[in-house]
C-alpha cells in the first residue's frame, strides 16, 4: 500500500488534513481525505494533449476496435474474521488513517530476519494470488484465498481495518491506480490487475505488489506492465548506504519518459515495524532529503499511466480511478539497504 504523506499543495477537506488537490470527489466535499497518495510540490511540466489522448485510445481499444467497458463497482462482501490468537498491528480497530510515522527504521539482525520472514510471507501470497487472475473470477475470490493463506501462516493481513479498510489485499483493474476494494466484479479477458499484498508477521510488515495480465492482453498494455516493472527495477538499483533518496524517482522518471508515460504521484514509504513511516519515496521528481543508511527497509512503488494522472475518488474514500479511463500499473518491492547495495526482501523465487 503507498503511503500518504502531508504536503503544502494538499486541499483539505474537513475530515481530513491531507487531501491530494488533484482529486476530485463529485457530489460531496466531505467525503474522507484521498488515502495514501500525495500531490507534488512544485509544478507539473503540463502534459501533452496529443499523448494523453493517445494512450487514453490505446488503454480503451484493442484489435478490431472493440472498446473496454469503464470499471464498476461490484458488491463487497462482509469484513472476513482473523482468529482471536494472531496479534493485530496497533491501528486496527481506529477507523482514522494512521500519520505517517515520522521515524526512520533501521534494523539489527535479529529485526532484519523478521523483516525477511514477514516479505517471504507477503511474496508467496502474492505468488499464490497471481495464479488465480483468469477471466470470470472475481477480485473478492482473490480477497478471499489471500485472507486465508495469511490468517494460515499466523499472519494478520495489514490492510484489513487500516482507516476501516474493509479488506485483506488491495485489487486495482484497469484504469483503477490505486487502492481498489475487492468486490463482485468478474475479471474479464483483456483486464489488467494490481493484486497489492501486506502482511503482518511477528510484528513487522512485509509489503509488495504486481500487475498481472488476464487472458488475452494487447501489445500497448503489455507494455505498459512491462516498462512498469523496469521502472522499478531502475529504482532499487539506485539504493545503497550513502546514496541519495533522489536518485530513485531520477531512474524510474528517465525510464518512463522513454516511453511516453505519466507517473501517477503515489509514493512508497519506509516499513518495518510500522506499516508506513518515513522515509517517503517518490517515483518522479524526488523530493525526500538525506540518504540511505545500511540497515533501512522501504517500498518503491512506482505507478505508471497511460494518460492523465488525473483520478476521481469514489465514495467508498479509498478507489482511485483515472479520470480519462487510461490504463494504470504498478510494481513494488520492499528493500533493505546494505553496504554493499541492496537486497530486495520480497523477491520471488
Amino acid at each position: 500500500m503507498a503511503a500518504r504523506v502531508p504536503a503544502a499543495e494538499l486541499n483539505p477537506y474537513p475530515s481530513s488534513p491531507f487531501a491530494a488537490s488533484r482529486f476530485r470527489c463529485p457530489g460531496d466535499a466531505a467525503l474522507p481525505a484521498p488515502p495514501l497518495r500525495v500531490a507534488p510540490r512544485t509544478p507539473r511540466r503540463p502534459e501533452e494533449p496529443n499523448r494523453i489522448t493517445r494512450r487514453a485510445a490505446e488503454a480503451q481499444g484493442s484489435s478490431g476496435g472493440a472498446r473496454r467497458e469503464p470499471l464498476r463497482r461490484g458488491a463487497v462482501s462482509a469484513r472476513r474474521p482473523v482468529p482471536d490468537h494472531i496479534p493485530r498491528p496497533s491501528y486496527v480497530g481506529v477507523d482514522t488513517i494512521p500519520d505517517v510515522c515520522p521515524d526512520r527504521q533501521v534494523h539489527d539482525g535479529e529485526s532484519i530476519m523478521r523483516m525477511l520472514d514477514a516479505c517471504e510471507l507477503a511474496a508467496r501470497v502474492l505468488q499464490h494470488a497471481g495464479t488465480l487472475v483468469k477471466p470470470s473470477v472475481t477480485t473478492d475470490e482473490i480477497d478471499r484465498a489471500v485472507h486465508q493463506m495469511i490468517i494460515d501462516a499466523g499472519a494478520y493481513p495489514s490492510p484489513l481495518g487500516y482507516g476501516g479498510f474493509p479488506k485483506s489485499v488491495c485489487t486495482s483493474v484497469n484504469e483503477c491506480t490505486c487502492h481498489g476494494i475487492p468486490d463482485s466484479r468478474k475479471l474479464q479477458d483483456g483486464d489488467i490487475i494490481n493484486i497489492d499484498v501486506t502482511v503482518y508477521l511477528n510484528g513487522y510488515h512485509g509489503d509488495t505488489s504486481r500487475t498481472y495480465l488476464c487472458g488475452d492482453v494487447d501489445e500497448s498494455t503489455k507494455q505498459l506492465v512491462k516498462v512498469t516493472e523496469e521502472c522499478m527495477m531502475r529504482g532499487i538499483s539506485a539504493c545503497r548506504h550513502g546514496a541519495s533518496f533522489k536518485e530513485i524517482g531520477q531512474r524510474i522518471r528517465e525510464h518512463a519518459s522513454k516511453y511516453g508515460y505519466s507517473i501517477d504521484p503515489f509514493v512508497g514509504h519506509g516499513v518495518g515495524k510500522i506499516f508506513h513511516c518515513e522515509p517517503i519515496i517518490w517515483s518522479t521528481y524526488d523530493y525526500e532529503p538525506g540518504f540511505m543508511v545500511a540497515g533501512q527497509t522501504f517500498t518503491i512503488e512506482p505507478t505508471l499511466s497511460m494518460g492523465s494522472t488525473q483520478c476521481v475518488l469514489w465514495d467508498d474514500g479509498w478507489t482511485a480511478v483515472a479520470t480519462d479511463g487510461s490504463l494504470s500499473a504498478q510494481f513494488e518491492h520492499t528493500v533493505l539497504v546494505t553496504r554493499g547495495g541492496v537486497e530486495i526482501l520480497t523477491e520471488r523465487p
